[in-house]
Parts: structure tokens; C-alpha cells; sequence
């Protein structure tokens, strides 16, 4: 099996040592495993692609490479480029550091790059470590993503639904703020929606008088309803979540139609 493996952390993300041994495992000891990573940290890029100006690529060592893009940049230059079009059989984008379960998956960069690698017809899923008060007192917080990461993987690859139709599937897995041990298992669930969380701007002033706007974020340890991503991380769960790249709103669409008759 031949790997692609990205990040929105950055090539040298203690995240992305996590991964690049998972997709190890995953490919074997007659697999390849190929790194296009971004040189700098993209987080919060979503999709984003460098469309209006060129990227650099450089090969750090063999099957490892920077590209000073977004990661669905280095998923178009690993197919494109450095696998000159030889395929790959899975993308795997992660582990990123912090939750990408509920609204966090339309910001994502990590999500970018799965999402990417399905528009482009190859099977991706989306890997994240939640963290938290127990995570920050663990020696590795990775460890649940480290000890998981394999069977999570193996299980969505062996029995997962992989179709072959436009906006295919792809699939975001959450592993939850708690030790290794502590992990209750995997639950497929939907995406949620924090209600009191959200993201906005807190002005500064710099010494030299001018105005910086830094983004904020809210609590990432609100419940979303039963049933969806971050309540299951935080009820101790590995969530997964299918995803599709098609935003049209489609229980919505026949009424719409029907109104504008």
C-alpha cells in the first residue's frame, strides 16, 4: 500500500511523528509511506489552496517533503508532483494537536487535506488528539491517538464504506482527551455544534501605535448534543465522522423549490 501522509501542524509536529508511525503499520513492511508536509504551521486554512501564487517544495530526505502551502496544497503536489501521478492508495492527514470535532472541522486545515485527497479520488481520513486537564499531564498527550490510531485505521479501511461517486466519503476521527487506557472505544456519530462557543477578534495596539487583531476562540470543553463528535470525545470515545465536500443543504432543497414555484 502506498501512503500519503500531511498535516496542518507542520513538518516537524510531534503530531506527525504520530502518524507517520500509524501509516507505517498501516502500509507494512512492502509499503510505502510518502510525507508532504507544510514547511509552517497552517492551522485554521480549512481547504484553502494556493491558487494565486506559486509554493516551494523541498525534499528534506527520501519520501519526506516541505511545501510552503496549505495541506491541501501538499496533497495536490504529493499526486502531482512527487508521486509524479502514481497514486496513492489513502491519505492520511494528522494527527493534529487540538480537537477538530464539532464547528472546528469547517476551520481545519487537518480536514482541508482529507477533504482534498477525496475530491481527487483517493480514500483520506482526517485524524485529531483532543486535549485537556488529563492530556496535560500525560508524558506523550498523543498517547490515545499513538495507541489507537492503528486499529482506528485498519477498521475503517476493513469495514468502513468507501464509495466511488462525486463528493465521496471521507472521514474525520476525534480521539478524545483521556490516556491511552481510558479509551471506551470508537463511535460513529455525526458532527456537532458547541451553542456558546465561537470565534472572534481581540484588538491590540502595538508600540508603534498600530492596531493587531488576534482571533479567539471559545470553550472547546462544551458539550455538543448526545449523539454528535464532542460529546463522544468527551464521554471518552473515539469519534468518526463520514464527511462529504457536497455543502449543499438538502432537507431543505425540495421545500426551497416549492416556495419559489
Amino acid at each position: 500500500m502506498r501512503i500519503l501522509i500531511t498535516n496542518d501542524d507542520g513538518i516537524n509536529a510531534p503530531g506527525l511523528e504520530v502518524l507517520t508511525a500509524i501509516a507505517h503499520a498501516i502500509a507494512g513492511e512492502s509499503g510505502e509511506v510518502w510525507t508532504v508536509a507544510p514547511a509552517f504551521e497552517q492551522s485554521g486554512v480549512g481547504h484553502c489552496i494556493s491558487y494565486t501564487h506559486p509554493m516551494m517544495i523541498a525534499r528534506l530526505e527520501p519520501r519526506r517533503y516541505a511545501a510552503e502551502g496549505s495541506p491541501a496544497d501538499c496533497v495536490l503536489a504529493g499526486i502531482y508532483d512527487v508521486l509524479q501521478g502514481a497514486r496513492p492508495d489513502l491519505v492520511l492527514s494528522g494527527v493534529n494537536r487540538g480537537n477538530n470535532s464539532a464547528e472546528n472541522a469547517l476551520y481545519s486545515g487537518t480536514v482541508g487535506g482529507a477533504m482534498e485527497a477525496a475530491l481527487q479520488g483517493v480514500p483520506a481520513i482526517a485524524l485529531s488528539q483532543f486535549l485537556g486537564p488529563e492530556t496535560d499531564d500525560l508524558a506523550d498527550p498523543f498517547e490515545a491517538a499513538r495507541h489507537h490510531g492503528v486499529a482506528v485505521v485498519r477498521a475503517l479501511l476493513d469495514r468502513g464504506r468507501w464509495d466511488g461517486g462525486d463528493y465521496r466519503l471521507f472521514y474525520n476521527v476525534n480521539f478524545p482527551p483521556v490516556a491511552a487506557a481510558n479509551v471506551k472505544g470508537m463511535k460513529a456519530v455525526a458532527q456537532g455544534y458547541r451553542t456558546d462557543t465561537f470565534f472572534g477578534v481581540e484588538p491590540h495596539i502595538s508600540p508603534s501605535g498600530r492596531k493587531f487583531l488576534w482571533i479567539t476562540g471559545g470553550p472547546q470543553h462544551a458539550p455538543t448534543a448526545p449523539g454528535t463528535d464532542a460529546a463522544a470525545n468527551l464521554e471518552g470515545y473515539i469519534s468518526i465522522t463520514p464527511m462529504r465536500a457536497d455543502l449543499t443543504a438538502h432537507d431543505v432543497l425540495a421545500d426551497l423549490e416549492a416556495r419559489l414555484a
